[in-house]
């Protein structure tokens, strides 16, 4: 369906036939006869009216807002604060260990993964993930690897097929390892 509008100047229906004798059609069809269109070109001067001024202070352009993001609605977003309490005083026994630290990266995920998936056939809710101490703040420090695994941790559990069964997830108290550990709380199990 052709839509509304301006016809094409003379100059425009030359360099449109240009471009259709180039192009090879997907099946076969009978070519479409495209005649140059002879129309005298106008001499009008056209000239852009003045934009308006506006009076006064102009206010900055709003920021883009961020984009909502999506919460699970099965998964709460934070724990109560009987399991907050047990967190913070180190009252809280974690049902399954698991100890990352060590291992390169590519281990460290796979043991993630396959621990996570022991720890959910046990029926574990509380799993302790040792993955070592974040890295240093030392500029003279940061050449070293250190700290790798606990950088990703997050990243992986968030993109791994146990991420609908994550509870939450919380830094671990100094007696289960401090910075070097966290706290993977999962789903309870029906």
């Amino acid at each position: 369906m052709r839509r509304p509008g301006r016809r094409l100047t003379a100059e425009e229906a030359e360099i449109w036939a240009q471009v259709a004798r180039t192009v090879t059609p997907l099946e076969k069809r009978r070519p479409v006869p495209v005649a140059p269109v002879s129309v005298p070109k106008p001499v009008v001067a056209v000239t852009a009216a003045p934009a308006k001024k506006v009076k006064g202070r102009i206010p900055a352009p709003l920021p883009p807002r961020p984009a909502p993001v999506k919460a699970k609605p099965d998964v709460p977003v934070n724990l109560d604060g009987s399991w907050e309490k047990r967190i913070s005083k180190g009252t809280l026994a974690p049902d399954f260990s698991l100890d990352l630290h060590g291992s390169n990266l590519d281990q460290a995920y796979l043991r993630l993964m396959h621990g996570l998936i022991q720890a959910k056939a046990m029926g574990a809710r509380v799993v302790l993930i040792v993955t070592g101490k974040p890295r240093p703040v030392d500029a003279a420090d940061r050449g070293t690897a250190r700290g790798a695994i606990r950088a990703k941790i997050t990243d992986w559990l968030a993109a791994s097929e146990h991420a609908h069964d994550i509870v939450a997830i919380r830094g671990a108290h100094r007696r289960h390892g401090g910075q070097g550990a966290i706290y993977v709380v999962l789903k309870k199990r029906k």
